[in-house]
């Protein structure tokens, strides 16, 4: 892992009032760009070749004279074939000659080696680079570890198929979409051979992966992403802030709960089994006798993050959860950096959010408003890695 007082070098060379937020153009991209727009930041894009019209025309940032954005959020679009190119060593001293304070999204752990990130990628992090490993299932010490560590409820595991004996949830990748979910569901043994038979048919998921996956026990509820924040800087307040709560859609499995049961059931060949590759996002509230709960959640995950991935976890994080009959959570999936449903948050915030501070606060804007107080108080290096 790159050291910080290496990147604390990097930042010290940083003319930091011409400072810029940058962070691959994918994911949360906008949101990030708008929160910053927000706080007085320029933005930088990294955007890759056939994918960049999003980021360098639809929402181009266009300034008056006097600086002010009256239009878009994307003040700067960097165009590469390939976003692994990133590591490039001439494109991390452009990144650094430009001030640039680097926001970690899905897609840049996606599509840049995660190992070359920790040890190569020169560049200050707005977050803590040590977590990003623990989103990736399967490792020594994913999320499930610290969730452990940590004491905090997440879906039983099944650890032999032949033992499936209630609704399991089956996690693994999917073979043609490579960043996508090749999840299924199964209430037996039998059933779990004949639906994985089906989708290795269709070329949905690998044997390989297949014997990798992991299955969970399918928790009954719905689904909250609590979107939260930990702010190192804050000393009177409560440093945890919980700032919205969002849920998926997933194809084509909400095309499938809108149809009637009957109407499910004639579905056969490809159609029969959904997939779960999420498109889209919206925005939800929870009743507040569950809010406590909630912020009991990250309590304990951000004393485990401090307390085995020093120095913890920084800004954004989202846990992902489900809620049961009895309204007790469980979680199923964490990330430990900006969540991708934060966009719902853009511009408007979220009631969460913006009840705590007064104003439209979504993600983007607070983490903004983290790194200019960070400035502000000369106290940058406690929230890059």
């Amino acid at each position: 892992m790159i050291s910080r007082e290496k990147i604390f070098e990097v930042v010290e060379r940083y003319d930091l009032d011409k400072a810029k937020i940058g962070m691959v153009a994918s994911h949360s991209a906008l949101d990030v760009c708008d929160g910053a727009v927000e706080e007085g930041f320029r933005t930088v894009g990294i955007c890759q070749e056939g994918r960049e019209k999003t980021y360098a025309k639809y929402f181009k940032c266009q300034r008056d004279s006097n600086g002010k954005a009256v239009r878009g959020v994307v003040d700067e679009c960097w165009t590469l074939k390939k976003f692994k190119e990133m590591m490039d060593p001439k494109f991390q001293q452009r990144l650094t000659k430009d001030n640039v304070l680097f926001v970690p999204n899905r897609s840049f752990t996606s599509y840049v080696d995660l190992t070359e990130i920790e040890n190569h990628f020169a560049v200050p992090l707005v977050g803590s680079r040590a977590l990003l490993r623990s989103e990736e299932r399967g490792e020594e010490k994913d999320y499930y570890w610290i969730l452990d560590k940590a004491g905090l409820p997440f879906p039983k595991r099944i650890e032999d198929p032949s033992d499936i004996d209630r609704l399991v949830i089956v996690k693994l990748h999917h073979k043609v979409k490579k960043l996508e979910r090749g999840f299924f569901t199964a209430a037996s043994y039998k059933e779990y051979r004949e639906k994985s038979r089906e989708l290795i048919f269709h070329n949905v998921i690998t044997e390989s992966d297949l014997s990798q996956a992991r299955i969970e026990e399918y928790v009954v509820g719905p689904v909250f992403n609590l979107d939260f924040f930990y702010s190192p800087l804050e000393n009177t307040m409560d440093r945890i802030e919980l700032l919205g709560v969002d849920w998926r859609f997933e194809t084509s499995l909400d095309g499938h709960v809108r149809l009637p049961a009957p109407q499910q059931m004639t579905l056969v060949g490809a159609q029969a089994t959904p997939e779960y590759t999420v498109c889209g996002h919206n925005s939800a509230t929870m009743r507040e006798s569950l809010i406590e709960g909630a912020f009991d959640l990250a309590e304990k995950y951000v004393k485990a993050t401090q307390e085995n991935y020093a120095p913890g976890i920084i800004g954004p994080f989202c846990l992902q959860t489900c809620v049961d009959k009895d309204l007790k959570f469980y979680i199923y999936d964490v990330a430990p950096r900006v969540g991708g449903g934060t966009n719902v948050h853009m511009w408007v915030g979220h009631p969460y959010g913006n009840t705590t501070w007064r104003t439209n606060m979504s993600t983007g804007r607070r983490l903004a408003m983290e790194v200019r107080r960070a400035i502000e108080t000369d106290q940058l290096k406690k929230i890059v890695t």
